[in-house]
């Protein structure tokens, strides 16, 4: 079988002993293994903090058959009752069925509502195994029937060592200070961390592009905010352009902490605090995040002009 050449693959754990995280929850996950019975689990925490590896593994370690669904793609009432209910009714030679479901906080509530019952219906025979980034959007009787358990990321000085043996087993030349400038960029997300090291490798050397790591846009962003111009939405589109940037959560960020820098007045403040929460939960159901962010932006430079 030909090996994964991505890396976020290729060294994903596949047991308890390569998973680096909360050992206290490490714990809990083994009793099930090891008495081949887990319960209904709902893992939550950021993005890249190991919630769907740790679903995986637990399926690859006991005796099962799994359906594995993404939310994300599938989030409609039509998907539970056509595909998970279809697998929960079907027979099996397996001692249990487990259906993995992630990102389930993009299930609409009428699916939420009709897997409770499924999951009640057929609780001898599978179990659910749910994930997702934010617990709030999951309806309570959902989370009721589920052991809540908050997947938390592993220290900088983990990720860091993990990644670093990763590095050597590629025979990968990198310095301790390019490593750091990564994990502290992307931390608490360790597939992205790992990602950046990949596409920043160029024959067997990890070569950092300092500028786009450190948030070189982001002086830019500022200026054209504290001293805003006509032409200041297409250089901002500029700017964004040029860093180059795939996910925008760093940005709402810093719009945030740098607001008492370009905010006019405690009440201009208060509205663009608004625009921004409003826009950072819209930005989970924009397959363009491009464009919902220039949309903050159009909106806060109105605001403060």
């Amino acid at each position: 079988m030909k090996q994964h050449s991505i890396w976020n693959e290729k060294y994903r754990p596949n047991d308890l002993t390569t998973f680096i995280g909360n050992e206290q929850l490490k714990q809990i996950i083994s009793q099930y293994i090891n008495n081949n019975d887990p319960i209904n689990m709902l893992f939550y925490g950021p993005p890249g903090s190991g919630k769907t590896t740790l679903a995986k593994l637990i399926v690859n370690n006991i005796e099962c058959d799994y359906l594995f669904l993404n939310a994300s793609d599938e989030r409609g009432i039509d998907t539970i009752r056509d595909k998970v209910q279809g697998f929960a009714s079907s027979a099996s030679f397996k001692p249990i069925k487990i259906v993995i479901l992630d990102e389930a906080d993009f299930l609409t509530i009428q699916a939420q509502a009709s897997l409770r019952n499924i999951i009640e219906t057929y609780s001898r025979t599978t179990r659910f195994i749910l994930t997702c980034n934010y617990l709030e959007r999951i309806i309570d009787p959902l989370q009721s029937r589920c052991q809540v358990l908050k997947i938390t990321p592993p220290s900088k000085k983990e990720v860091a060592k993990h990644i670093s043996v990763i590095l050597d087993k590629e025979d990968i030349h990198y310095t301790l200070e390019d490593l750091v400038l990564i994990v502290n960029k992307h931390y608490p997300d360790v597939r992205k961390i790992l990602n950046t090291c990949q596409v920043n490798t160029v024959d067997n050397t990890l070569k950092v592009d300092k500028t786009v790591l450190t948030g070189g846009y982001k002086d830019g962003l500022l200026k054209e905010l504290k001293s805003p111009s006509k032409d200041s939405f297409k250089n901002i589109r500029q700017i964004l352009a040029d860093s180059n940037l795939d996910d925008f959560e760093d940005v709402y960020r810093f719009m945030y902490d740098t607001l008492d820098e370009y905010g006019n007045n405690d009440l201009s403040k208060a509205m663009i605090i608004i625009e921004i929460e409003n826009y950072m939960y819209h930005a989970n159901f924009r397959i363009d995040k491009e464009i919902n962010i220039m949309a903050l932006l159009a909106s806060v430079l109105k605001i403060i002009q």
